[in-house]
């Protein structure tokens, strides 16, 4: 992944930082696509996703990386989309199929870095992320109505840590 993240950083373009910004954050593709600056919060590492864009229809907070913050750093700060497309629409669903198959890597799926994180968390040596924390983090809902019931919270704070650690190994404990 380290591998892969770095050929990634060495490419130019909206589309290469909004691929890389999906597997810092593990969001889905209309989330990173429709993310706009009014959403962000660079102090507190922050990212709110409105309900409006969320497909269960709930908000979800992101917790933004040492990495993903830095990569929105090297952004131009502008009004409206983090990643705009052309004429300042979002970018295509396939902008960032078209990266990886620039980059050599046809078999690979933008979604696909979901699973990954997920099986990441799961199998990775050391991890110890509860499985609703890693569920909360692809803003998952739980599957069954009464647990739902009594797990009201997001789990942020252990969030924050979860998605530094996968930022780390992403980028091979170096900064991205």
């Amino acid at each position: 992944m380290a591998a892969f993240m770095a050929e990634l950083r060495r490419r130019e373009g909206t589309s290469a930082r909004a691929l890389e910004f999906a597997i810092l954050t593990a969001a889905r593709s209309g989330e990173v696509r429709g993310a706009r600056w009014e959403e962000i919060s660079l102090g507190r590492h922050l990212w709110i996703v409105p309900a409006a864009r969320m497909r269960a229809g709930k908000e979800h907070r992101v917790p933004l990386s040492d990495a993903a913050t830095g990569l929105l750093c090297s952004l131009p700060q502008q009004e409206g989309l983090l990643f705009p497309g052309q004429k300042n629409q979002p970018l295509s669903d396939m902008s960032r199929t078209a990266v990886l198959r620039r980059m050599g890597r046809p078999s690979i799926t933008v979604h696909g870095f979901r699973s990954a994180f997920r099986d990441w968390c799961a199998e990775a040596p050391g991890n110890n992320f509860a499985r609703e924390v890693c569920e909360h983090a692809l803003a998952h809902q739980l599957a069954d109505r009464v647990e739902a019931a009594y797990q009201r919270g997001d789990l942020f704070a252990k969030r924050v840590a979860l998605m530094q650690a996968w930022a780390d190994y992403c980028c091979g404990k170096a900064s991205c």
